[in-house]
């Protein structure tokens, strides 16, 4: 639960330059300026696969992990959500984009620097589903910290929060969910 609340401060926090404290009724939004176009996204490896084959599918605990994505980010207003072709990518968003009535996109992974900057035009709040050699370069790419790099044969937990506000540099964090095979 305490990812969750760092997420929405992580989310919440560019507005609060617009807010001001109003007396007896607390924090409030200036009705004068409207809110800089904010863009909060959420990246994430695939779940994990049954085999190192080319196109594989989830395994149970691969599964496991996408419906727990749904638990943990059904409350979000997410927007859009993104995916590689790979049946491992579209499985791992599958569940969430169904408990949202979205219909998932798709990108090219060869093609980062073109998607970072369709991305960084648009605003509310997307889903990024991709592979470990692509979701730190596209982090990088989007002015995020990437961290160290994601251990292929092992490593499914992490999701990344960038933040992109008008005239304010990315700003980004790393959360971990569900079971670590680190």
């Amino acid at each position: 639960m305490g990812q969750l609340t760092l997420f929405c401060v992580a989310f919440y926090l560019p507005f609060a330059g617009d807010a001001h404290l109003g007396g007896p009724q607390g924090l409030r939004l200036s009705v004068q300026e409207a809110p800089p176009k904010t863009l909060t996204i959420l990246l994430l490896r695939h779940a994990e696969k049954v085999d190192a084959s080319q196109d594989p599918e989830l395994s149970t605990a691969g599964k496991q992990r996408s419906e727990l994505l749904v638990k943990m980010l059904n409350d979000l207003p997410i927007e859009k959500i993104h995916t590689t072709n790979f049946v491992r990518t579209r499985d791992t968003v599958a569940p969430l984009a169904k408990a949202k009535g979205l219909k998932p996109e798709f990108y090219n992974p060869r093609e980062l620097e073109v998607f970072a900057e369709k991305l960084k035009r648009e605003e509310g709040v997307h889903v990024i589903v991709g592979h470990s050699n692509t979701t730190p370069d596209l982090v990088a790419r989007l002015g995020g910290d990437p961290g160290e790099p994601i251990v292929e044969a092992t490593e499914y937990d992490r999701l990344y929060i960038v933040t992109l506000v008008d005239g304010v540099p990315a700003s980004s964090m790393v959360l971990r969910f569900g079971q670590s095979g680190r």
